[in-house]
């Protein structure tokens, strides 16, 4: 496998034309079609086929269906237990790292966001074993900070996964960046973000699926920052 050289995390190449506004009604449908399918719990992987197949979408364009899609008991959950964003003065937030930083990154690159069904907003990207930093990393971890500072929040703690390589330095990054601004963040490597995510006190802040299931609460922070901050971000909606 020849190593990961990328400078941003930006678009595919077939992605302008896979995304097009000319293509977004036969995503939605398909969104509409795995989401009613998974509501009567059948298998996502099945599912995703059999949907993907009727529609005759590209593996791409199947992704992004599968990260739009949820149940409408999904959908209903997880709306209820996101807060307001104003909501988080004085409070401790726990954050996702990888699952934000990644997501930002991918909106400073020029790469596709995708408003789902849930509300949250994710990217097409993945880390598969190793991250590597690209050119809009540091502006991905400022805007964050911009973002919360005036908040005062009480704490914020990243979690970064142990097994994914280059997580110690991304955590040192932005360990140091934070020291130097003041803001009152914590930075850990830990082996199941995950799990840690769901067992805190803290508010969550992440768009992952499996956690937003299982949080008891959570802020949608991705979705306010690149619509404030980022207007100029290429933003899909595939919410039906």
């Amino acid at each position: 496998m020849s190593p990961d050289v990328r400078q941003h995390r930006g678009a595919h190449p077939s992605d302008g034309e896979l995304f097009d506004a000319s293509n977004l009604a036969i995503l939605r449908a398909a969104t509409s079609d795995l989401s009613w399918l998974l509501g009567r719990r059948y298998a996502i992987k099945s599912s995703l086929k059999l949907v993907g197949d009727r529609h005759s979408l590209t593996d791409r364009q199947r992704l992004a269906v599968s990260r739009a899609a949820c149940s409408d008991d999904q959908k209903q959950r997880r709306k209820s237990t996101c807060l307001a964003f104003e909501s988080l003065r004085n409070q401790r937030l726990v954050i996702d790292g990888f699952n934000l930083v990644i997501t930002l990154e991918a909106a400073l690159g020029g790469g596709v966001l995708i408003i789902c069904r849930d509300g949250a907003m994710r990217d097409l990207s993945g880390v598969h074993g190793s991250y590597r930093s690209v050119v809009e990393t540091e502006t991905a971890i400022r805007l964050v900070g911009e973002m919360l500072e005036p908040l005062d929040l009480e704490s914020v703690k990243w979690l970064f996964d142990k097994p994914i390589s280059n997580s110690g330095r991304l955590a040192q990054r932005i360990g140091e960046m934070a020291r130097g601004r003041g803001w009152p963040w914590s930075v850990e490597v830990v082996t199941n973000p995950d799990r840690a995510i769901l067992v805190s006190d803290e508010i969550a802040v992440t768009s992952d699926s499996i956690i937003l299931d299982g949080a008891r609460r959570w802020v949608n922070l991705a979705y306010r920052l690149v619509r404030e901050r980022l207007p100029e971000a290429w933003v899909i909606d595939l919410c039906c």
